[in-house]
């Protein structure tokens, strides 16, 4: 197939440099979530006639949380080998390497300690809450990667392949970073819709499940067509990727079904 037919993607992941420092495409896509998230959760937290004080210290559990937890998760699942030998690499956070598995662990340790310290509730009742945004964060995310021309698929004919040019790519490949942030905005809307249309939101674990589910499914099917990011995966039927991801899935399910057969739950602040 004619290779001008595809898109050659060679876009610079700097947007701007000031002497040593730079902004890069993947910080300002994190900032944007972030953003969006502290703003979607003052209406939530309005909404629900919640201390606004809390928002403050949650924001902060979850900037911390999410960057050191898929920091950690990308240097232990994927790239220990490297990061072992090159510790300085480690916090250059801005370059890329962060794993939504190692993230999404983080924040549930950090809402572990939130809830016992701030909230007093649930830590699923403030998870159902954080996982509205976290969809749309997560979208950006791999808009990021995309800016990053990293973590993408294996070779394609089909005509929206992308040939990353800056890689050295000669040959089309699966954008996979678009198919995840696109699968993640269509579980931004589910959330959305639930949260603020339904009265699903008052049963205890189903926005987390929900979220679970089509996040991490999504993500294990979208990886029989990624390419492998670390050279153990090669041979392997699934590859790190899905292992990780099979819990989340799993766990979703049983968070619904609970859910369900629970009574709701009604907070009054």
């Amino acid at each position: 197939m004619d290779l001008l037919a595809f898109i050659h993607w060679n876009v610079n992941p700097e947007i701007f440099g000031l002497g040593p420092l730079s902004v890069r495409w993947y910080g300002l896509m994190f900032a944007i979530g972030f953003f969006f998230g502290l703003k979607h959760g003052e209406r939530m937290f309005k909404f629900e006639g919640i201390d606004p004080k809390w928002l403050e210290s949650l924001f902060m559990y979850l900037i911390v949380a999410t960057i050191v937890g898929a920091r950690l998760g990308h240097i232990l699942f994927y790239g220990w080998e490297y990061y072992s030998q090159n510790p300085i690499e480690i916090i250059k956070v801005w370059n890329g390497g962060l794993a939504s598995h190692g993230g999404a662990l983080g924040i549930v340790i950090a809402l572990i300690i939130w809830s016992r310290k701030v909230s007093k509730r649930s830590v699923i009742w403030v998870l159902d809450r954080v996982v509205v945004p976290t969809a749309l964060v997560a979208a950006l995310i791999r808009t990021g990667n995309l800016m990053n021309s990293e973590i993408y698929g294996i070779e394609t004919t089909m005509p929206w392949g992308f040939i990353f040019v800056r890689n050295g790519e000669t040959v089309a490949k699966h954008p996979t970073q678009i198919y995840e942030a696109l699968s993640y905005l269509a579980t931004f809307g589910v959330m959305l819709y639930t949260y603020w249309k339904t009265s699903y939101r008052n049963r205890e674990g189903f926005l987390l499940g929900a979220f679970f589910i089509m996040v991490f499914a999504s993500r294990f099917f979208i990886e029989f067509i990624k390419e492998d990011q670390e050279a153990f995966e090669s041979g392997m039927a699934l590859n790190m990727g899905q292992w990780l991801s099979i819990p989340f899935v799993l766990t979703g399910a049983y968070l619904i079904y609970r859910s369900i057969k629970k009574a709701p739950t009604s907070y009054k602040s």
